[in-house]
């Protein structure tokens, strides 16, 4: 079916629900990402830990993808993956990345830019085995972002590990564990009328402090 450019030019959405100044916000980038992921929770939005990963290869060229945020704090913000996945290869020729978070129906988004480390072994073993078992044969079934013939492929490696570990504790791969996106800029984005939107910016002037800045919408 053919779509009219006009029809997706004519696509908007005013936006009125909020406004954000810097009189307002956290001292800290970290407190009032803790302040907005309330809100979003108790907004009852859908997975409100989703996120737009974005990373690159060593020469510059871009991709991304949505991931799940497990957990932050005033380190950072932690994902899980395959190590040996693309997004992991890129990572690590290449650490600096970025992840955006929109939540819809509160108007409002989250940059975050900076640097990707690989979090302990134990952390990511403590994770992994929280996660259901069905997941963790997951990990270990797919190869991630490698060509395979078919998902009958995958599937019926699935089953042969929910055979062979039917009542024994899976192990956790060498290849899949967490990373920490350590923040260096953090952008707060509320939507406002006439696309006059807030966007307050959050720079790292040093270990422990931030500099905070209004950019024009």
């Amino acid at each position: 079916m053919a779509i009219k450019k006009e029809t997706i030019e004519n696509l908007r959405q005013e936006y009125r629900s909020a406004s954000l100044s810097e009189k307002d916000v956290a001292a800290d980038p970290i407190s009032q990402f803790a302040k907005w992921f309330s809100e979003a929770l108790d907004g009852g939005i859908y997975e409100p830990n989703a996120m737009t990963l974005a990373t690159s290869t060593h020469d510059g060229k871009p991709s991304a993808r949505i991931m799940l945020l497990k957990g932050f704090d005033k380190t950072g913000f932690t994902f899980y993956t395959n190590y040996l996945s693309r997004k992991g290869k890129e990572i690590s020729k290449n650490p600096a990345a970025c992840v955006v978070f929109f939540w819809a129906e509160l108007e409002r988004q989250v940059r975050i830019e900076g640097t990707l480390e690989k979090v302990s072994k134990e952390e990511s073993e403590k994770y992994f085995h929280s996660r259901p078992k069905e997941s963790q044969l997951g990990a270990i079934a797919s190869q991630q972002s490698q060509e395979i013939a078919s998902r009958d492929t995958v599937e019926k490696a699935w089953q042969d590990l929910t055979e062979k570990f039917q009542d024994k504790e899976v192990p956790k791969p060498a290849y899949w564990g967490g990373y920490i996106l350590k923040p260096q800029i953090v952008e707060f984005w509320q939507g406002r009328p006439g696309r006059l939107h807030d966007r307050i910016v959050y720079k790292r002037s040093d270990k422990k402090n931030w500099k905070i800045v209004r950019l024009a919408p």
